[in-house]
């Protein structure tokens, strides 16, 4: 499965950003999907992921409550939408497809991944 990660850009703290993720070559439900991010100089982190058909959700502590992962699988696509954004949300972030069936923190278990899209926030 291809992975293409969009919808970053430069925003206000406190503004909201949308992010998606397009899914190709295989369909979105196979897979559980995630979204990670990793900031200049630091390591990639856990931010959201999804079960396959979307009735469970996994959210970071950093995010919770301003955070929201969701899919649709009838249009290939996983969003993750961002509201009341900080200065220490800045990162490039990219989404990931993991073939199990377990919703999982760990990047190590997803298999495929998108090319990232920068998201900035100023403060």
């Amino acid at each position: 499965v291809q992975l293409q990660a969009s919808g970053g850009g430069l925003v206000q703290a406190g503004g909201s950003l949308r992010l998606s993720c397009a899914a190709s070559g295989r369909t979105l439900s196979s897979y559980v999907m995630g979204w990670f991010r990793q900031a200049p100089g630091k390591e990639r982190e856990f931010v959201a992921a999804i079960s396959r058909g979307g009735g469970s959700t996994l959210l970071a502590d950093s995010v919770k409550g301003r955070f929201t992962i969701s899919r649709d699988n009838a249009k290939n696509t996983v969003y993750l939408r961002m509201n009341s954004l900080e200065p220490e949300d800045t990162a490039v972030y990219y989404c990931a497809a993991d073939s199990g069936t377990v919703v999982r923190r760990d990047s190590n278990w997803y298999e495929y991944w998108g090319q990232g899209t920068q998201v900035t926030v100023s403060s």
